[in-house]
């Protein structure tokens, strides 16, 4: 397989050794060895990119916890190649079936009871009893799967709490050469994680909004979901109060800006005066916002600006998702 490459040239970039390789059948074996030595292998999904190890290896995941900095209390999702690898893992009922079976491989992630014998590190499931299982459809990603025949837990290839990776270069600026291999397959199609969804008893609960909008899950389900509360344990990643969070603070709903601001701007009337200005959506279209949010606001935070302020976005389909991760990032240190 040759993938499209936006990043190719990342080493010679930055004027130093970096483990960033374009995506072949040749480094795409190369990764699926390193994994099964107990490495690291950044890679990419079409949500965000994935930094992923063998979730079968306390040892290896507990490289990811080190090289992210993240709380061992908050699980990592594994992915698979299919549903059937996914039922040996997990128990799963009639309403996580027919979640599979409408959104895998996709970017739906889903939190079923772990088997006793699943033989996934405790590390991974955070010592929980529910384990967080994805189909990703990206072709690289699965090919990995495929060359590596072992389940990959891979959170977002960044340090705990930033901005997520939507392209081999922020990975490398990110992580450096912790990876073993960082494999560039160009800018992420969805620009989101994954949507999650419990199932582990008679009432699925959103416990993260992402790529798949809640409606259309409502719509497998055939009736309505809730969103897990604030102070609800933390059964899947992406439920910290502060995440995704760029350096520089984030005002939002701004109808106004202030000449020392960056602007993140949606829709087609722009207030005028940023230092800078970056416009998800000139025609306010959500599906574009969302695949532009993480690489906008990395941009915006490496400009100088004092503070990023975001325009108001419509909190509905992907807005919810988009909504959601602004307002982690806004959140106060």
């Amino acid at each position: 397989m040759t993938c499209l490459v936006g990043h190719a040239t990342w080493n010679e970039k930055i004027g130093r050794t970096m483990p960033v390789l374009p995506a072949t059948d040749e480094t795409i074996a190369r990764a699926a060895g390193a994994l099964a030595a107990g490495g690291l292998v950044a890679f990419p999904t079409e949500t965000v990119y994935g930094l992923g190890a063998d979730a079968r290896a306390a040892n290896a995941v507990a490289k990811i916890f080190a090289a992210k900095e993240r709380p061992q209390f908050n699980p990592l999702i594994v992915h698979v190649p299919d549903l059937e690898t996914a039922e040996g893992l997990a128990e799963f009922g009639a309403e996580a079936r027919a979640l599979a079976a409408a959104f895998w491989p996709g970017p739906l992630t889903i939190v079923a009871p772990k088997r006793p014998d699943c033989g996934i590190a405790d590390l991974v499931t955070a010592g929980l009893g529910t384990i967080a299982l994805r189909v990703p459809a990206h072709p690289i990603a699965r090919e990995l799967l495929e060359k590596a025949r072992l389940p990959i837990a891979a959170p977002s290839a960044n340090r705990s709490g930033r901005i997520s990776p939507t392209e081999a270069g922020h990975v490398a600026a990110e992580l450096g050469d912790i990876p073993d291999v960082i494999l560039d397959g160009g800018p992420c199609e969805r620009g989101l994680e994954s949507t999650v969804v419990s199932v582990v008893d008679d009432t699925p609960t959103l416990l993260r909004l992402g790529a798949v909008p809640r409606r259309e899950i409502e719509a497998v389900l055939g009736h309505s979901i809730e969103i897990a509360s604030e102070d609800a344990p933390i059964a899947s990643p992406g439920q910290l109060e502060r995440h995704y969070a760029p350096q520089t603070p984030v005002r939002l709903d701004a109808t106004q800006v202030e000449p020392h601001e960056a602007l993140l701007a949606f829709g087609p009337e722009v207030p005028e005066g940023a230092a800078t200005t970056i416009n998800l959506s000139a025609k306010g279209d959500l599906a574009e916002a969302a695949t532009q949010l993480f690489a906008a606001l990395r941009t915006l935070d490496e400009s100088g600006a004092r503070a990023i302020a975001v325009m108001p976005i419509p909190n509905e389909g992907l807005g919810e998702a988009i909504n959601d991760r602004l307002r982690r990032a806004a959140q106060a240190r």
